[in-house]
């Protein structure tokens, strides 16, 4: 069997021996490797993958999605403002919206080519100089915006937990203010982490290195 289709399994057996209530999505991060490298996974079935550049992702998956239309791309990377009308035609997700001129102008596109994204809020969880995302203090006005004025569907919120070895007290607070907004998703929790992110009812993981190997 294939070494990145063993690895895969190997990823569903361990959710499923962490017994989490709820369904938890894989986002196979896909970004810098080839499709050649990746199509054994499209090919055994798989749904959920993940880019981070606009144009990586339209070069690789463009033709793939004109003979398989059964699977979801995930934006997982900064988006630029200039590259959000792309991202519509291109993406199915958006899990790095992270301010009012972003939803802005992904709201705009929306309605001018007429398809409809699900979309995460990236939160600062660690308020991080370094780092986008919406403050904490900031992210129930935020997504009242995103709600009821841009009309964005909100399907939850998304982290990425500061470096320091400790990320259960980030992915904890999470998602208390993800239930705080009545959402039912949550994109959270890594390679190096993902279990103790679906402890923490993390519903979309996003796994690279253990399914695809290292990038070189």
């Amino acid at each position: 069997m294939n070494t990145i289709i063993e690895r895969y399994q190997k990823i569903k057996s361990n959710i499923l021996d962490l017994n989490s209530p709820k369904s938890v999505n894989i986002v196979a991060i896909s970004k810098t490797f080839p499709m050649s490298h990746v199509k054994p996974l499209l090919d055994f079935g798989h749904i959920h993958f993940g880019e981070n550049k606009v144009q990586e992702a339209k070069h690789k998956w463009t033709e793939v999605r004109k003979i398989n239309t059964n699977f979801k791309l995930h934006m997982v990377g900064r988006l630029q403002s200039n590259k959000a009308k792309d991202a519509i035609k291109t993406f199915d997700y958006i899990h790095s919206l992270d301010s009012q001129k972003l939803a802005d102008i992904l709201s705009k596109h929306q309605i001018e080519t007429n398809k409809f994204l699900k979309y995460f809020i990236q939160v600062n969880i660690g308020n991080e100089l370094q780092k986008s995302g919406i403050p904490p203090t900031e992210l129930e006005s935020f997504f009242n915006y995103c709600r009821n004025e841009k009309k964005l569907n909100i399907q939850g919120l998304m982290i990425i937990p500061p470096n320091d070895n400790n990320p259960t007290k980030y992915f904890d607070s999470i998602n208390k203010l993800n239930s705080s907004l009545g959402l039912k998703e949550l994109s959270m929790g890594m390679s190096s982490d993902y279990k103790e992110a679906i402890i923490n009812n993390s519903t979309f993981i996003r796994v690279g290195s253990l399914i695809f190997g290292n990038r070189t």
